[in-house]
C-alpha cells in the first residue's frame, strides 16, 4: 500500500481596511466575528465539516483522497483596520511553528486572504508564505486558497506553486475554492511537477458593490475563467482587489498557472485584456438614504411579493465598517414607513439596556452612532423591546454557508412601525437567520435595511423584490476615489474611469484644511448631501 501523503493545513484570514477605525487584535481572531473562531490541532477537523470557508473544502478533499493530515491553526477576523503586530506574529509564528514541527510533509495547504495588512507590514499573505516556504525548503510544494478581494503581491506568488481564487461574489464558492486548491496541490505532489505561471496588474479600481458575480460585467469575466481551464490553464483567477487599503499593491491582478509558460501567459492576458474592456460596464445607480427609502416606498406601494432591501454598503462590517451608523435607520423613522427592519446595529449598552428593561417594556434608548464621523450621533427614541435573544444562532444560507454565530445579548427593538435588532457583537447582516433570531421574519417585512454591500445577495436576493444601493454616511466610503489614498502605484485609476492616483493626487490626499493629514471623515462629507448618483 502507498504511503499517504502527508499536508500540513494552516490558514489565516484578513481583509484590511487601512483606513477603518479599529485595529484587528488577537480578540477579534478569537472570536471570529462570522468565522469560525480561531482554532488548532484536531479540533479543526470538527469545526469545519458543513461551513462554507476554503478550509473545509480542502479537508474534505483530503479525507477523500486519504491524505495524512496534520492541521496546524485556523484564525480569521472581520474586516477592519490593520491587524496589531502581537496578533500578527503570534498567529503567523505558531503557524510556522507547527509547521516547523511536523516532521516531514508532502504539502502546505494555507487558507489565506489575500488582501492581510499589518501594522507593521504591508504584504501579510506574503510575509506568511516566506516564512512558511523558509521552513518547508524549496522543494515541498505549498497551494494556497484566496478571495476574490485578494490584492495580490508578485512576490506572495512567486513563492507558491499554484493559487485559487474565489470567483463568486457573494462568496458562495468558498469552500469549493479550497477543494479546487487542494486538488491542484494533490496532482503537484502526485507528479512532481510544477506549473508555469504568469501574474498581470490591471489598471482601475471598482466599487465594492458593483463587483457583484451576480451582474454584468463581472458575471461574464468570472465565467470566462472556467473556459480558459478548458483550453489550457491549470488554473486562472481574476482578483478584483479591495480598494480600501493604502498600499502599493493595492488593486486588481490576473493570475494563471499552465504547464507550458506560453499558455499561463496566454491565459493571463486574456483575463486581463477582459478586465480592462469592461471599464465602461463597471456602473450602476446609488441613493442617498433618503431616496432609497422612498422609492423603496414607490416600489412597495406599487405591489409585488417580497421586501425592497436596501443595502447600507459604507456601513459594511464586511470591509472595515461599524454596523453602527443612524443614517438609514434616521431615513426609515423619518419617512414614517411601516413593515420594516434594519439589521444589525451593534451597539452592547442599548442591547444591555434592552435586557434590563425586560421582553415587552418601553424604554428610552441610545442607539448606534460613530463618533467617528461628523452627524452621525446616536438615535434617541422611545422603542418597545419586541424581543430579547442570546445571540446565539446557525446562519444557514449560501454565504456563511451552516456557520454559528454568536452575537451576544440582542434584541429587536420597534419604533413606530421601525424594527431595529441591537447587538453585541459585529457580523456582517449576510443570512435572513440574522433577521429570524430577533423574531423578525425577513420574508413578510416590506421594506429591509442591510449593512451589507454584497453577501447579503446570496440568501436575499432569491424573495425580495428590488434591491438597491445606499450611501448612507459610514467608514467605507462606496467610490474608492473618495478614499485619501497616499501610497498606490501611480497611474492606478481610482474607479472606472476616474480620477489617475499620482504625485498630484498623492500630495493633494496628504494633507488637508490647515496642512493637516487628511481622513476618511473629511472625504465622508461629500457623500452626505448628493443626490442619486452612478
Amino acid at each position: 500500500m502507498d504511503t499517504p501523503l502527508r499536508v500540513a493545513f494552516a490558514g489565516f484570514l484578513h481583509e484590511t481596511n487601512t483606513f477603518a477605525p479599529s485595529p484587528a487584535d488577537r480578540e477579534a481572531f478569537l472570536l471570529g466575528g462570522g468565522y469560525v473562531p480561531m482554532t488548532r490541532g484536531a479540533a479543526m477537523l470538527d469545526a469545519f465539516q458543513s461551513v462554507n470557508l476554503g478550509m473545509s473544502g480542502a479537508l474534505s478533499v483530503a479525507d477523500r483522497q486519504g491524505w495524512d493530515v496534520v492541521p496546524i491553526l485556523w484564525a480569521g477576523a472581520i474586516p477592519s483596520a490593520p491587524v496589531t503586530r502581537d496578533a500578527f506574529e503570534s498567529i503567523a509564528e505558531e503557524i510556522v511553528e507547527g509547521i516547523r514541527n511536523a516532521g516531514p510533509l508532502d504539502g502546505v495547504f494555507l487558507d489565506l486572504h489575500g488582501a492581510m495588512v499589518a501594522e507593521h507590514l504591508d504584504d501579510g499573505e506574503g510575509e506568511i508564505a516566506r516564512r512558511v516556504r523558509a521552513v518547508v525548503g524549496p522543494d515541498v510544494p505549498v497551494a494556497a486558497a484566496l478571495d476574490l478581494h485578494g490584492n495580490i503581491s508578485k512576490e506572495f506568488v512567486d513563492l507558491v506553486d499554484v493559487l485559487v481564487g474565489f470567483r463568486t461574489y457573494p462568496h458562495v464558492d468558498m469552500a469549493a475554492t479550497g477543494a479546487n486548491a487542494a486538488q491542484r496541490l494533490g496532482d503537484i505532489m502526485r507528479t512532481g511537477m510544477r506549473p508555469a505561471k504568469a501574474y498581470r496588474r490591471m489598471t482601475y479600481l471598482v466599487p465594492i458593490p458593483f463587483q457583484s458575480t451576480d451582474m454584468a460585467p463581472a458575471d461574464g469575466l468570472y465565467a470566462a475563467l472556467e473556459d480558459l481551464e478548458t483550453n489550457g490553464a491549470v488554473s486562472a483567477s481574476l482578483f478584483m482587489g479591495f480598494p480600501a487599503a493604502d498600499i502599493p499593491d493595492c488593486g486588481p491582478a490576473a493570475i494563471a498557472f499552465a504547464d507550458t509558460q506560453e499558455a499561463a501567459d496566454k491565459a493571463a492576458d486574456h483575463i486581463a485584456a477582459a478586465y480592462e474592456a469592461a471599464e465602461a460596464d463597471f456602473d450602476n445607480l446609488t441613493y442617498t438614504p433618503e431616496d432609497a427609502v422612498a422609492e423603496a416606498a414607490r416600489l412597495v406601494a406599487a405591489g409585488g411579493r417580497g421586501p425592497v432591501v436596501i443595502a447600507d454598503t459604507q456601513d459594511n462590517p464586511g470591509a472595515g465598517g461599524v454596523s453602527a451608523t443612524t443614517g438609514m435607520l434616521r431615513a426609515l423613522i423619518n419617512a414614517d414607513v411601516h413593515n420594516a427592519a434594519i439589521g444589525l446595529i451593534v451597539d452592547p449598552h442599548a442591547a444591555q439596556a434592552a435586557h434590563a428593561a425586560g421582553q415587552g417594556a418601553t424604554a428610552r434608548f441610545r442607539i448606534g452612532g460613530h463618533p467617528g464621523l461628523p452627524d452621525d450621533a446616536p438615535v434617541e427614541t422611545l422603542a418597545l423591546v419586541e424581543r430579547l435573544s442570546d445571540g446565539k444562532l446557525h446562519a444557514t444560507g449560501p454565504y456563511f454557508g451552516g456557520t454559528r454565530l454568536d452575537l451576544g445579548p440582542s434584541a429587536c427593538l420597534l419604533i413606530g412601525g421601525v424594527r431595529v435588532i441591537v447587538t453585541s457583537r459585529i457580523a456582517q447582516m449576510a443570512d435572513r437567520e440574522m433577521f429570524r433570531f430577533a423574531g423578525i421574519a425577513p420574508e413578510d417585512q416590506a421594506i429591509l435595511v442591510v449593512k451589507s454591500s454584497t453577501h447579503f445577495r446570496a440568501d436575499f436576493a432569491p424573495v425580495s423584490r428590488a434591491i438597491l444601493v445606499a450611501r448612507a454616511p459610514g467608514p467605507m466610503p462606496f467610490d474608492p476615489a473618495d478614499l485619501p489614498f497616499t501610497r498606490l502605484r501611480s497611474g492606478l485609476r481610482l474607479s472606472p474611469n476616474g480620477p489617475v492616483f499620482g504625485n498630484t493626487r498623492a500630495k493633494k490626499t496628504r494633507t488637508g484644511p490647515g496642512g493637516h493629514t487628511a481622513g476618511v471623515q473629511l472625504h465622508q462629507a461629500d457623500n452626505q448631501h448628493g443626490e442619486k448618483k452612478c
